[in-house]
């Protein structure tokens, strides 16, 4: 089921470009056995200022998750916690931890791949990133690649479920 918001030919051929770069960090992320979820954030729809991947099992740190390590990767590149003008493109829905960082970075637009029925807070168990309480709600653009980012994630889970 499409969830997504509308966009033009030419936006969604430059997210589809963007998708299958964070969709490359996912794969690093499985090849070093953490979840594979990818974050690429890209202002003014050229410039990358951060690529990641999630790093929790590897750091064992429950807060590594990509979109979290790409806000302070991209922050620390522009020398300012303001991420105006910047979208992030992510291969799975944004929990709410990760939506919170969204939000208070001012990232103005968040594209997603596979949705989360679980924990997404992009509108499938909730919808942080645009709650009508915060004072900062970016542009959100779901289901992009859904089925190759959802693919790798069912993936992934299949084949650790095997080894146990």
């Amino acid at each position: 089921m499409d969830r997504s918001e509308g966009t033009g030919p030419e936006q969604a051929r430059l997210d589809g470009e963007w998708m299958r770069r964070a969709l490359a960090r996912a794969r690093s992320a499985a090849a070093e056995e953490d979840v594979p979820v990818g974050a690429v954030i890209v202002r003014g729809g050229r410039e990358v200022l951060a690529e990641t991947a999630n790093k929790t099992v590897r750091d064992q740190d429950a807060t590594a998750h990509a979109e979290l390590l790409a806000v302070r990767a991209a922050c620390a590149a522009l020398g300012s916690w303001r991420l105006e003008e910047c979208t992030l493109y992510v291969t799975l829905e944004p929990c709410a931890m990760c939506a919170g960082a969204i939000v208070l970075a001012r990232v103005s637009r968040v594209v997603f791949g596979a949705y989360d029925d679980k924990a997404g807070m992009a509108g499938s168990a909730g919808d942080l990133l645009r709650h009508p309480k915060l004072n900062h709600r970016p542009e959100v653009q779901g289901g992009v690649l859904s089925e190759e980012c959802g693919g790798l994630l069912t993936e992934f889970f299949r084949a650790r479920r095997a080894i146990r």
